[in-house]
């Protein structure tokens, strides 16, 4: 029977099928992007060395000002210090990324090129054709490579520019198929070259909800094509009346390969970046691996330390022994439990 389903594959010539039992190659994730904070690579992918699944879109989407592009820089730049030889595609359509932002944030501007698009069509092509140089390479030469799209809400049609020019006030009402056609042949794309993309997004309020609800502009495209939805929210950050950063509050609304519905916060400060090991402790607490009492958190050895303590000195209390257990923690918390 095998002989017989690898028959077919050859006749059909589908350069994307495969049997099972030999890999999927545009569906397995057999890598994951650290994203530079424990708890987001536990939502992401259940395991605290996790991340952004290597091969997958992963949406980013919340209302104006709520960091979306900082917390994808913060992203980008611990992409790019994990490998010298990384290097980042990122798509702009907000024009509100500037070489001084990209320096100040501590990138290696070297290694991040910024692609202007206007249209979805502009971003569509010129995605493709980066992901076709890419895989031209042999596999051994290739490069860790990461695509960005920020953001898709800011990308219009061609018909939407042509009409604009001709002093036309209609919209396109083919957008949404245009947006879902795009990410149709994207997703195969990034599956077979092993490159992940973070696409950020707006969401607005739904009307006539009978309860509080945020949805995702752009059609239905991005929503079936990303393995997981991120929503985000903040609330500032202050030491005194200044602001030092901000706390991202991250609600996994789909995903393929974690739990939904989860909730974490992660930290984001202007001088640090991502805080790796911020959201750590609530885990802890939930399972039992540190006590709360009081204001204190008991530790396994017996002795009593603040929250705000552990946090200033993680290496010193985040133990190996400690991580160990926090990966127990993660995997029961975040993973789907298996079927046997």
């Amino acid at each position: 029977m095998t002989d017989f389903l690898k028959n077919i594959i050859k006749e059909v010539g589908n350069e994307y099928a495969s049997i099972v039992y030999d890999g999927v190659e545009a569906g397995d994730v057999d890598s994951f992007i650290d994203t530079g904070s424990y708890i987001l690579n536990a939502l992401l992918s259940g395991s605290l060395h996790g991340g952004l699944a290597s091969n997958k879109i992963t949406a980013l989407a919340g209302e104006s000002a709520t960091g979306k592009t900082y917390f994808l820089m913060g992203i980008v730049k611990n992409f790019l210090d994990k490998d010298p030889n990384a290097s980042v595609m990122y798509f702009e359509s907000e024009s509100a990324i500037t070489k001084q932002m990209v320096v100040d944030r501590g990138i290696d501007s070297k290694r991040i090129a910024i692609m202007p698009v206007t249209t979805v069509q502009e971003f569509r092509t010129q995605a493709l054709k980066t992901l076709d140089s890419y895989l031209i390479q042999n596999e051994a030469d290739r490069k860790p490579l990461f695509l960005c799209l920020d953001s898709l809400g800011m990308l219009s049609t061609t018909k939407e520019v042509e009409d604009t020019a001709e002093g036309k006030e209609t919209r396109d009402m083919t957008r949404a198929q245009v947006l879902k056609a795009a990410f149709r042949v994207l997703t195969l794309k990034l599956g077979r070259a092993k490159v992940p993309m973070v696409v950020t997004n707006h969401t607005y309020d739904v009307i006539g909800s009978m309860f509080p609800q945020k949805e995702m502009g752009g059609g239905q495209g991005l929503k079936y094509a990303a393995s997981s939805i991120i929503y985000l929210s903040r609330r500032k950050e202050k030491v005194g009346t200044e602001v030092v950063g901000s706390i991202i509050h991250c609600k996994n609304h789909k995903s393929r390969l974690t739990v939904e519905n989860k909730i974490v916060d992660v930290r984001l400060t202007y001088d640090k970046g991502l805080d790796r090991y911020y959201g750590l402790l609530e885990l802890a607490e939930k399972y039992k691996i540190f006590k709360k009492v009081s204001t204190r958190y008991e530790l396994p050895d017996g002795s009593k330390q603040f929250g705000k303590t552990i946090l200033n000195n993680p290496k010193t209390y985040f133990t190996e022994e400690i991580m160990h257990d926090l990966e127990i923690a993660a995997e029961t918390e975040f993973k789907y439990a298996r079927s046997d």
